[in-house]
This record gives C-alpha cells, structure tokens and sequence, in this order.
C-alpha cells in the first residue's frame, strides 16, 4: 500500500464568514460554499414542533409516463431572492411565488420540447438567480436551461425575457456541442453564477454510447451570454475514442481563491474501459478551476479508470479548519462510494490519510484496470466496505433461497470488483452511497452531515453479439427494457452491452440485510462518526417496513443554526426534521411524494420558512408530484 498523505493532527472548525456570501437562500445548496446551512437560529429542537404548514402549490407540470409525455423527475431547490420565491419545473417553467402565500406573481415557459431527449425522464433541479448591482429592467434575473440545450434569461421582477441576453433572452448552449455530438448538452442542473460569470455544466446520455461528447465547463457572461472560456476534461488525444467525464452536479465557490470546484462524472463507456487504457487524470475527479482564466488550479482523482459509473456526485462542501495555530481552508467531497475525502482546497492535499489500495483485476475483453484506487478510512465512509451485506434471511425464505444462490453465483471481491459477464455485486450501488443531495456542515462546530443509500446492485456485461437477442427476450411481454438506474442498456461500440439491476427476489424484497438508508454525523475535527442512524421508511406494496430498515434516499439534508436537520429524501413521502446533536427524528409531515429534493431554509417578513419541492423520482418508487409545500414558523409575539 502507497501512502498518498499522511498529514495527521487535531483539527478544529472556526465560523467562516467569508464564505456566507449569500444572505438569502439564494443559490441551489444555499450559499455559493454549498454548506446548506442557516442562520434560522429559531428552528430548534423545541421549537420546530411549532412548524405549521403555511401553504401548498400544485404547479401542474407533472406526468407519470403513462400518456404522450415522458414521467417527471423533479427535485429543484426553491431560491428565496429578491422578496420571491422562484422555481423551475420538469416542464421547464420558472414560477416565481409569493414566499408568504404561496400565490402566483408571474410564471415564464421556455417552450422547451418536453421530450426525454438524454434522461428517462423530463429532469429539473430549479433555478438560477443573477443581479447586477443595479437598478432598472433584467439588473436581476431568474435563469433556467432545459433538456434542449437552452439557457433562458428572464427580469426577476417581471418574468420578461431579457433581450440583451443570447437570442431576446435565449442563449443556445448547443452551439458550443461540436465534438462527438450524439446528444444535446441538457441543462438539467441550475448553473452557478459568480459575480457576472455564469458557469454550466450539462448531462448526457448516460450508458448508451462508447464515443460521446467530451465534458466541459462552458462559462458565459451573465449579461450577454457571450463565451468567456470553455475547459475540458478529456485529453485531445483520447477524444476521438471516448466522451463525457462531464458536470453534471453543482459547483462550489471561493471566491477569495477565484475557485470554482467541480464535480467531474466518469468517461464513456461507464461500465468498460478498454478504448480508453491511456490515463484520464481529471475525470470522477474534484478538479478547482481559475474562474477567469478557465485554467486548471489542481485535481484530485478518487476513482482511477472508472468502470463503476461512480461519478463525482455533488458540490463539495467548504469549510475552514484550523491545524496547528493556522487556518487551512478546505473542502469535503461525498462520494458514491462512501468515502468522505477532506482536502485542503488551495492544492488539493488531503487533509486526512489516503491510500492506495490494490483492488481486484478485471477479465473482460481488452480491459486494463487501475491496480489500486485511492481509500480513505478517515472519516469513517458512510458505507461499510468490509464485505457485502449479509443475506436477508426473510428475503431468503420467502424466495426459496435465490438470494443465497445470488451470492455464490454473482461476483465480488470487495469495493471495486470489476463488472464481468457472470454479473457482478455493485456495492454501494452505481447511485451511491451519496448522491447529488451532498452534505451539510456546521461552520461553527465541524460537525458535518448527510444522509446515505444502503443498495446492492448487480451489473452484468452482455457480449455484443448476445445483447440484441438478450433485450428482445426480456422485453417480450411489451416491456420497456431500460429505465431510471436500471435496466439494458446497448454502450454502442464496446464489446458489451449492460444488464443492471437492484439485488431483489421476484416479489421485490431487498436480497441484503437492512438498514436500507442512513443517516450520520462526523467531526472534522478528528475525522470520527458521532452517530450513525437508520433513516426514513421503505415502503413495498404499499407497507411500511420498520424504523430500524432505514429507507433509499435522493436528495439532501439542510442544517439550521438552531441545532435542526431538515430533510426530505425518503420513500415514505415525507419531509422530516431531525435534532442534529443526536439525529432522532421530532417532527414530520405526510407529502405527496418521496421529496427527492433540498429544502430552501430562509426569514421572510420576520418568519421563518421551510420549502419544498415535491416531485418524486422512480429511482425510489413509481409516485410522482408537482407540489410545493411551505412550513412557517411563526415570530414570536
């Protein structure tokens, strides 16, 4: 084992102020430092029982598949700015809402096609919020793209597109999509705005095919659209063969630094590598980028060749920590994995422990892995990498053993087993572990959390020549044969198609022992878990399992200065908070819909409010929604 760092010592978390850039919550994790924390000092533990539900909206913008248009995924952050309350829908509409009443003061419609040109689904995650300084017509402005590679620029007060702004308020972002272009650049996550720079990645079509667009960071001016830089993260000479390592995730900020770190995904095809044996250093990275110049400042690789789709998922969350007597500015990235990386953010240095590991070889066509790929111990991974699972011994009686026969029949040899023909555990699942919702962070304490997937995947590589025969066998009740996280899937000009799917017995009970979802706390400080806890209710057939099953999550947790977590996330349809010093659940609230989404946590006219979007995502189960829930907690008298 190669020791990557071994920079130890006692740490200890100070408040940091230059960080608190946003006094609103007005950017999709809060602040441009993607804490997601409040300074709603009233939402305490005793206090957040008095929350009482201020209002709702049913935006309209919701399908369930089952008609002309594609199913909704929706998880968009409101943005509390400018006295409103502005969100994007799965329709790609901006509503800007009276955060008091929840009435409707004007809506815009980007007119967008609502086809799933990319996704299995028609995918917002809100809106983006620009001011100039200024006063006069667009010197703020409400920003959205959609799935066609658009980018709308609309007057924050008004809804009117803003002329000077691209094509009357349009800007093309496609016009930038010239390499390798079997997909539009869909503009499914908000961009982040720094200053009067706009910077956006996009998604793709993931694990459809072997040569795709290569990833790039695309910034443009805020007032005209105009192109300042354009960075990628692939090496020229690997583009022809290869595509993505894109951003799709949000972005943080220091702008002290001039920094913008970025969570970059994983190269094409994402379950085989063997067209791209040559490094791909900046790709499943946390790569920090000069945002004037668009220039590389450092990278951090924390999967080497990756053929597990374990992309850089979220915003890293910054930080300053003290080492010896002296301020070291820093970031902690989540991962799909688990790991839990703390890195200094001026060179990237890990702060903790990093080693390089060997991990196991691979005996697919032409496939040349990584030898090791880096591991952190410290803080603990929010996923146990010890070993699988165990078998669910319930699960196991009620499929007369075929979850035992799973285990010795598919492959697994720890974290980062290879995909293979005989199928392969995913372990965490290629969702994560963490996903998009990302952690949150006490400034003040160091204490850090976030909530955790506890799925077992199996991947299955399908030879070439088996695949066509393979999907048409599978699909031939009428069937779809892929769809969100699973399914077949061709990665057109590799040797193998895939076969993905959850761990599950016919009747659709997990194969593993629960908990199926978690929740934690880590100090900073020294790097250790305070508490781990199951989290949320699973729900099959329309039943509940118990407490101690913990459920799946997607979306991600906000933390107020009151000492409250607050989160939706679960399967359950519900929004939840929680007391942050121990993690015990003390208040809830039946929603329309699994919130797969971050609440927007903000002081408006004196009262404190609670937002979520509510939309769904069938990643946790087939139940979609276009509410917008609001919880106040009114002044005290």
């Amino acid at each position: 084992m190669k020791s990557v760092s071994l920079i130890a010592g006692f740490f200890a978390v100070i408040a940091a102020p230059a960080l608190a850039d946003q006094p609103l919550w007005g950017t999709f994790n809060g602040d441009l430092a993607a804490t997601k924390f409040s300074e709603a000092a009233s939402l305490t533990p005793q206090s957040v029982l008095g929350l009482e539900r201020a209002w709702e909206v049913r935006t309209g913008d919701v399908s369930d598949g089952s008609g002309d248009v594609p199913a909704t995924v929706w998880s968009a952050t409101p943005i509390y700015a400018n006295e409103s309350l502005y969100l994007g829908t799965p329709f790609y509409r901006i509503l800007a809402l009276d955060p008091a009443t929840g009435a409707e003061r004007w809506s815009y419609d980007t007119k967008s096609t609502l086809e799933a040109l990319t996704q299995p689904a028609l995918k917002n995650r809100g809106v983006s919020y620009w001011k100039s300084g200024l006063d006069g017509v667009c010197e703020k402005r409400v920003l959205i793209g959609t799935m066609d590679a658009t980018l709308h620029a609309v007057d924050a007060d008004t809804g009117k597109p803003c002329e000077e702004f691209g094509d009357n308020g349009v800007l093309n972002v496609n016009q930038w999509n010239k390499t390798n272009a079997v997909f539009p650049f869909s503009l499914l996550q908000p961009p982040t705005v720094v200053g009067d720079t706009i910077l956006m990645g996009w998604s793709g079509k993931d694990w459809a095919y072997t040569v795709e667009p290569p990833g790039n960071l695309i910034a443009v001016d805020a007032r005209t659209g105009a192109l300042k830089w354009d960075t990628g993260f692939i090496p020229k000479e690997l583009i022809p063969v290869t595509g993505t390592a894109n951003i799709w995730s949000s972005m943080s900020v220091d702008a002290d630094l001039g920094l913008v770190y970025v969570p970059v995904s994983s190269p094409s095809p994402n379950y085989w590598g063997g067209n791209r044996t040559a490094a791909i250093p900046l790709a499943t990275s946390i790569t920090a980028i000069n945002i004037e110049t668009g220039e590389v400042a450092w990278s951090f690789q924390h999967v080497h060749h990756d053929v597990w789709d374990y992309d850089t998922p979220s915003a890293p969350t910054l930080v300053d920590l003290m080492r010896d007597g002296q301020k070291v500015p820093a970031l902690v990235q989540t991962t799909k994995q688990g790991f839990i990386f703390v890195l200094d953010r001026r060179t990237g240095a890990p702060l903790f422990p990093v080693e390089e590991r060997a991990v196991p070889a691979s005996d697919a066509e032409g496939e040349q892995l990584s030898p090791t790929q880096p591991f952190a111990d410290v803080p603990t991974p929010t996923i146990n990498h010890a070993a699988l699972p165990e078998v669910w011994p319930v699960a196991d009686a009620l499929s007369f053993g075929q979850c035992s026969k799973d285990r010795e029949t598919y492959r697994y040899e720890g974290l980062y087993t290879p995909p293979s023909v005989q199928g392969t555990f995913l372990w965490p699942a290629t969702a994560g572990g963490n996903n998009w919702g990302g952690a949150t962070v006490n400034p003040r304490t160091g204490i850090l959390y976030v909530n955790t997937s506890q799925v077992v995947q199996v991947i299955r590589l399908i030879p070439r020549a088996d695949y066509a025969a393979e999907v048409k066998a599978a699909t031939a009740d009428g069937s779809d044969p892929s769809g969100n996280e699973a399914g077949f899937y061709a990665q057109e000009g590799s040797p193998y198609g895939i076969e993905l799917f959850e761990w599950r017995t016919a009747l659709g009970l997990p194969c593993w022992k629960p908990p199926y979802g978690t929740f934690s706390a880590y100090d900073l400080n020294t790097g250790e878990r305070v508490y781990e806890k199951p989290f949320g209710l699973s729900q099959q057939w329309g039943f509940y399992g118990l407490r101690s099953w913990g459920s799946p999550t997607l979306g991600g947790p906000v933390l107020t200065s009151g000492g409250v977590i607050l989160i939706g996330a679960s399967m359950d349809n519900r929004v939840r908070a929680l007391d942050a010093a121990t993690g015990q659940e003390i208040w809830s609230d039946l929603v329309a819909a699994p919130a797969v989404s971050i609440p927007a946590v903000f002081t408006h006219q004196g009262a404190d409010y609670v937002v979520w979007a509510v939309g769904g995502n069938s990643i946790l189960k087939p139940k979609v929604a276009d509410q917008v829930v609001a919880y106040r907690l009114p002044p005290k008298e």
